[in-house]
């Protein structure tokens, strides 16, 4: 892909490479949320983790593309209506449910500025990133190409990279949990196996 700071966002939606962008994040943000409703349907229970693990993982890397360039500037001063925002709360209470027991954790409020502790939950973190996400989609399909990248990078920088970011350390560190905490004569058995055909 070629450098979209070198496009002038005014071109942004007619060939610029701001399109390019546009198009790319667009198709990040569908199936972060095909994946987490997936998910959160609980049809793949067994694979809800390594799910979440590579959809949260995917879609940081959209926001890290959207937070190395230079500030997108939407064309309007005020944000246009993207009608109603799509409901997650049945999504939310449904990673809830999913990860019942596990799904609060201790959160560093800013590891820059205050040691202080707070408390995090996966399944609010995976919404929020859901909701921004699907914030800008409505620009997007509606045409502001721009609008849909200016929003999409002001709320990664602002809030769902940060939620992101946070729901990835705490499903990869369960993930390693559940792989590495088995008991030892299991691991020993199955090691046994595996050499031994």
């Amino acid at each position: 892909m070629s450098d979209p700071t070198a496009s002038d966002p005014a071109t942004a939606g007619q060939g610029g490479d701001w399109a390019v962008l546009g198009e790319e994040s667009a198709a990040d943000a569908r199936m972060y949320l095909l994946t987490v409703r997936e998910v959160a349907s609980g049809e793949a229970a067994d694979a809800a983790v390594p799910m979440l693990l590579l959809a949260l993982s995917q879609v940081l890397v959209m926001g890290a593309r959207l937070g190395a360039v230079e500030d997108v500037v939407p064309h309007e001063r005020f944000e246009p209506d993207a009608g109603p925002d799509v409901e997650l709360d049945p999504l939310r209470e449904s990673l809830a449910n999913l990860f019942e027991g596990l799904d609060e954790y201790a959160d560093v409020v800013d590891p820059l500025t205050t040691p202080e502790l707070g408390v995090g939950s996966i399944s609010n973190d995976v919404a929020d990133v859901a909701s921004a996400l699907s914030h800008g989609l409505s620009h997007h399909e509606a045409g502001r190409v721009v609008e849909a990248l200016w929003w999409w990078q002001f709320s990664y920088l602002s809030h769902w990279g940060e939620r992101a970011a946070a729901a990835l350390r705490v499903i990869q560190t369960l993930l390693a949990h559940v792989r590495l905490d088995a008991d030892e004569e299991t691991v020993s058995e199955a090691e046994f196996d595996a050499l031994h055909p």
